[in-house]
């Protein structure tokens, strides 16, 4: 099935706060499916040592947003060239993940 022009156009259009929330939403659906979410989009960048987890309440950054912040949400964090990184992880921990200290 191809994407309706109209609703790539809406897309496009849509500023970073509401992109984000669009992955986000994109990922749960294809969880509830059992196709993996944004934590299975691609091969885990992290090589050699291991992630730390840590869940997260996160701002949207919109104005006059009143639900803020919203959450919490999974992050992995890990050491890469020197520096810290961090991927979003989900609303739920990967069972054959754990938390850590």
């Amino acid at each position: 099935m191809a994407l309706d022009r109209e609703l790539l156009g809406q897309v496009r259009r849509l500023d970073q706060y509401d992109l984000r929330r669009l992955i986000i939403f994109a990922g749960g659906l294809l969880e509830a499916r059992g196709e993996g979410g944004p934590a299975a989009s691609g091969p885990e960048p992290w090589t050699g040592s291991k992630p730390s987890y840590r869940r997260q309440w996160v701002r949207c950054g919109k104005k006059g947003c009143t639900r803020c912040p919203h959450g919490p949400y999974w992050y992995a964090y890990w050491r890469q060239g020197g520096r810290l990184r961090s991927r979003y992880v989900g609303k739920e921990l990967p069972g054959e993940v754990s938390a850590g200290p």
